[in-house]
């Protein structure tokens, strides 16, 4: 149920933007994800750093959109997140050796570290290939294509990565010895 939560935002966006216009779509974003902060505060008395990045890009470069009157910034909040993902992948491994791919999934899985490492960069460079795929769509295909690809396109990519990246993960486990 948390996980489709996270997607409300989005949704409502999708929604928005098929029933008005671009700017509108923004301002439903960015209600909706200040609701959803809210709600995930009351709940759990805390919100995630992860949370906390997404609201203030959301709000950042929506509130440029909306007082510009330019959906040219509503389109770079996607490739800005994704490559603040990306960049605090790297940092986080080689500025303070973290390896933030290993301390999300190390407790179900014991892996040498140069798994955990190829993950990490493996995820650090998707983070940067979405980013610039971004860019391309939001500025050179129709709006409504971008808007597509926002929603499901990413969504996408992001699913089959995933599962990329567990099937790599798994093959990479130690054999179980049985006696």
């Amino acid at each position: 149920m948390k996980q489709f939560a996270e997607f409300i935002p989005l949704i409502i966006f999708f929604v928005v933007y098929k029933t008005v216009d671009i700017y509108a779509a923004t301002g439903a974003l960015m209600a909706a994800t200040c609701v959803q902060m809210l709600v995930q505060w009351v709940r759990h008395k805390t919100l995630e750093k992860m949370h906390l990045v997404t609201l203030v890009l959301v709000l950042g470069f929506g509130g440029m959109t909306l007082f510009f009157h330019d959906d040219a910034f509503i389109k770079w909040k996607v490739t800005a997140v994704n490559g603040l993902f990306a960049l605090g992948l790297l940092v986080s491994r080689y500025g303070f050796s973290k390896n933030l791919i290993q301390q999300m999934l190390g407790k179900e899985l014991t892996l040498p570290d140069a798994v955990w490492d190829k993950a990490n960069l493996a995820w650090a460079g998707f983070f940067a290939f979405c980013g610039a795929l971004n860019v391309y769509v939001a500025f050179s295909l129709p709006e409504a294509w971008w808007v597509n690809f926002k929603v499901f396109g990413l969504l996408g990519l992001t699913l089959l990565f995933t599962l990329a990246t567990v099937l790599y993960l798994y093959r990479q486990q130690p054999a179980q010895s049985t006696k």
